[in-house]
């Protein structure tokens, strides 16, 4: 498979049964923390349904060609959450793991900035074949490493004056 193309209704379930499987497991997390961007909507509804603190951390490194091509990864300086410092037991939540280089990086930069932390262990949607890194939690193994087409990618390419004109076509009509 070179593609996996993913809609909005697929997206959602996926987010869904990663949090159930995150619940069947009984692990009981102090702080939940994703990666933004991919981690934001997988966040945000583990967050809601754990009735708990979405603290977001920033790390890209898939900037060039409109999101599709890897560059040097950037981890931002300061997470973002409210409640107070990360700390125990902490869940780790972005959209897939692809090399693994992010999460690797990712954990031990928390490792080395929030000693209160004492776990740490990781969720996402997809986990591909060619990662150098398992996740603690994923919900769809993908052997053939493919290019995941989420439903939101569109707006990568998508500029204002774009948006304004589509808009503005619908509204006509």
């Amino acid at each position: 498979m070179k593609d996996l193309w993913v809609s909005w209704d697929e997206y959602h379930r996926l987010i869904e049964e990663l949090t159930f499987k995150v619940y069947e497991s009984g692990y009981k997390f102090d702080s939940l923390l994703c990666l933004a961007r991919g981690g934001l909507r997988v966040g945000d509804v583990i967050s809601r349904v754990y009735e708990m603190p979405l603290a977001i951390l920033a790390a890209s490194s898939y900037r060039e060609a409109a999101g599709t091509q890897q560059g040097a990864l950037d981890i931002a300086q300061f997470i973002t959450k409210t409640g107070g410092e990360l700390s125990g037991h902490l869940l780790l939540v972005d959209d897939l793991v692809d090399s693994g280089a992010t999460l690797v990086k990712v954990i031990d930069h928390l490792r080395s900035r929030y000693p209160a932390i004492t776990e740490v262990r990781t969720a996402v949607l997809w986990w591909k074949a060619v990662s150098q890194f398992k996740p603690d939690y994923h919900v769809q193994y993908l052997e053939t490493s493919p290019w995941i087409h989420q439903p939101f990618e569109g707006y990568d390419a998508l500029r204002p004056n774009q948006l304004a004109a589509r808009l503005r076509s619908k509204a006509a009509q």
